[in-house]
């Protein structure tokens, strides 16, 4: 399956097919969603709100990111033929891609999610992306919800049973008919004036509680 996968991923309509695959697929598993409610109301009432994942566990976003369609939400994605398909993919759930990535034309795409967050009120940023190390928190994310005057969620998926490919993140699909809990802890709310020391204390805060649930 995953040869055909990645067979699949080489030609123009990936993002297409890999989102009809992934809807299909997570249609068939439970999924639950804890600890939604305090950020959602805090978009609601007209906060900004950056979103924290692990690239390992995109795969899920395309059955969770459609109920945030009307907000127009951006993710952060390069050019290489990994992060066009996944664009192609997020287009399809209604959200709008901002090019570029942490290790490629960083300050322009750092800007772009800025402008966007600012304007829209909710992005969302995989915080290892787009080629490691895994389980490594990068600074964008710290970046961008400090520029926005964002507060940051952490967001991690537990999944009973996964297939993990032999890629750099060990990327996870579910199998079919598992049972999926998106898990959300409470607000990150940043200090208005930060110096390089603050900057990563945050990013090391945001590891720990993140990387218990990545399998590495």
């Amino acid at each position: 399956m995953f040869k055909k996968l990645r067979r699949i991923a080489k030609t123009k309509p990936a993002g297409a097919i890999i989102y009809w695959i992934a809807r299909l697929c997570c249609a068939t598993c439970r999924m639950k969603i804890e600890n939604e409610a305090q950020w959602f109301s805090y978009l609601e009432q007209g906060g900004r709100v950056l979103v924290c994942g692990w690239h390992q566990q995109l795969f899920i976003g395309v059955r969770l990111f459609n109920k945030y369609r009307k907000y127009q939400p951006s993710i952060m994605s390069s050019k290489s033929l990994d992060g066009q398909i996944a664009a192609g993919v997020a287009k399809r759930t209604g959200f709008y891609t901002v090019w570029g990535s942490s290790s490629n034309s960083a300050s322009a795409a750092l800007k772009g999610m800025i402008h966007r967050l600012r304007d829209y009120r909710l992005a969302v940023h995989f915080i290892d992306g787009p080629r490691g190390p895994a389980g490594v928190v990068k600074a964008g994310a710290i970046a961008i919800a400090h520029g926005a005057g964002a507060v940051i969620v952490p967001g991690v998926v537990i999944v009973d049973r996964a297939w993990y490919l032999r890629s750099w993140d060990r990327f996870m699909i579910p199998k079919p008919f598992a049972r999926i809990t998106v898990k959300y802890f409470p607000i990150i709310e940043l200090p208005p004036e930060m110096d390089k020391a603050e900057y990563e204390n945050q990013r090391k805060k945001l590891e720990i509680i993140m990387q218990p649930y990545l399998k590495l």
